[in-house]
């Protein structure tokens, strides 16, 4: 048997699921019955469509529905006068009831692959050293004109198994961006990036020296009297500084129309000491600081920069 590729026609049913329809080539090469080669081309139409429903295990599933085969023609290399029009008739009703049997399991082989992928979408991603991802359906899937809508819950772990809490109820998509042909557009709310955030809180604590951070005024105790006149008098003259920044809040992300922010809120301990001697506190600011955020996508992940665009205390 020889099978040509064929294009598929893919389109949505709204509020059921996907409708495909495939025209096939495909010749039977076999014996003849009075010897020789035989070839018997034909050309048919395959229907199908599926559901998409929600399983057991809260992930989107494209279910098997209808498969129709409708043959179109098919024609054999022997004569006319060997093959009668009552033969050619029940040649024409074999076939069409073989390919059924034959095409509709390769469609149910197709849908199992789109099952998988959807089924890598509930993967567990594990979120560096801090924690766990992974994604279930809150509803049913939508099936739309243009898309198929999934409302996902983001369920964050920490590094211990303990769930991080996310506010039960998002504010509603009052604007989405235009939908782009041929594209998955997914939607993040403000709210799951700080929730993301929080369980690498213990990672952005860090102790600043002298060289480590470029353009920083020398980090000496002089340097500190000078920008903070009313504590010059009470510094130690002339020794090496060391700043520790610890959280004590969970971050925060704001998103508007105009800029998105990522909001730190920490302590700055600095830190003085002579030669020979123990680090002593010098005294203690709380921190607020801004940085602005630029989101981009590479290899399916979400990767953002930061740059400190203010920081008070």
């Amino acid at each position: 048997m020889e099978l040509r590729a064929a294009e598929v026609a893919l389109w949505l049913l709204p509020g059921v699921g996907v409708s495909m329809a495939v025209p096939v080539r495909m010749t039977l090469t076999g014996k003849s019955f009075v010897g020789g080669k035989m070839d018997i081309p034909m050309a048919a139409n395959l229907s199908a469509s599926s559901r998409v429903v929600q399983d057991m295990h809260g992930c989107p599933r494209l279910s098997t529905g209808r498969c129709h085969v409708v043959l179109l023609h098919s024609w054999a290399n022997l004569p006319h006068r060997m093959l009668p029009l009552i033969m050619s008739k029940f040649l024409d009703s074999t076939l069409q009831k073989a390919l059924r049997g034959l095409l509709c399991p390769a469609m149910d082989v197709v849908l199992d692959l789109v099952n998988a992928k959807f089924a890598t979408m509930m993967y567990t991603i594990p979120i560096g050293n801090a924690g766990m991802l992974r994604y279930a359906l809150l509803n049913a899937p939508v099936v739309r004109e243009a898309f198929i809508q999934l409302e996902l819950k983001a369920i964050l772990c920490s590094r211990d198994g303990e769930e991080v809490a996310q506010p039960s109820v998002l504010p509603p998509l009052t604007s989405l961006p235009p939908k782009r042909e041929a594209a998955t557009q997914l939607i993040l709310a403000a709210s799951f990036l700080s929730a993301e955030l929080s369980i690498m809180q213990a990672f952005f604590g860090l102790n600043i020296t002298n060289g480590m951070v470029l353009g920083l005024l020398p980090l000496v105790t002089t340097m500190l009297g000078a920008l903070i006149p009313e504590i010059s008098s009470m510094l130690p003259p002339s020794q090496p500084v060391v700043i520790e920044m610890r959280e004590t809040q969970p971050p925060l992300v704001t998103i508007t129309p105009e800029k998105s922010t990522v909001h730190l809120f920490s302590t700055a301990e600095f830190w003085a000491s002579s030669p020979g001697s123990a680090p002593g506190s010098l005294f203690v600011l709380d921190v607020h600081s801004e940085l602005g955020v630029r989101f981009a996508v590479a290899e399916e992940r979400l990767q953002f920069s930061l740059t400190l665009h203010r920081c008070c205390r």
